[in-house]
């Protein structure tokens, strides 16, 4: 795979929505989503990001800011295919580096699996998880 065949782009029009859903579908993360709640998500989203080879998509992030105080990094992934090539920390290290970042200075993101590679950017445990809390509704799908 030479790696300039990798690209990373912003442009939603470039999207396989298809693809990003059916990939999240099956995660531990994204079981219950639709298909149509998925373009909802994704068309409200502050930038979303794909990543291909090529023309064909093989990873996808997403995130949720305010551009200065806080952001918050969801359904990140890289095709099983292109998976233990680097690629999730050449994705993750954009994102960051994305002009939509630059003066965030709370990123939160969520992981059961991926700690290893978060922590090589930065990214540590909650200091305080108490702090955290949530509201969820029974039976949502979306």
């Amino acid at each position: 795979m030479p790696a300039d065949t990798i690209t990373i782009s912003t442009d939603d029009e470039k999207l396989d929505i298809a693809y990003v859903y059916n990939f999240l579908k099956e995660t531990y993360w994204g079981k219950g989503r639709t298909y149509e709640g998925m373009k909802v998500m994704i068309k409200n989203s502050s930038v979303n990001f794909g990543m291909y080879d090529g023309d064909k998509q093989i990873g996808f992030a997403r995130v949720l800011t305010d551009t200065l105080r806080f952001a918050y990094i969801l359904d990140v992934f890289i095709d099983q295919e292109y998976q233990s090539r680097g690629l999730g920390l050449r994705l993750m290290k954009y994102v960051l580096e994305h002009e939509s970042m630059k003066n965030v200075d709370k990123v939160a993101l969520g992981t059961r699996d991926a700690h290893g590679v978060y922590e090589k950017l930065g990214f540590t445990a909650l200091e305080s998880p108490e702090i955290w809390m949530e509201k969820k509704k029974p039976n949502l799908v979306c």
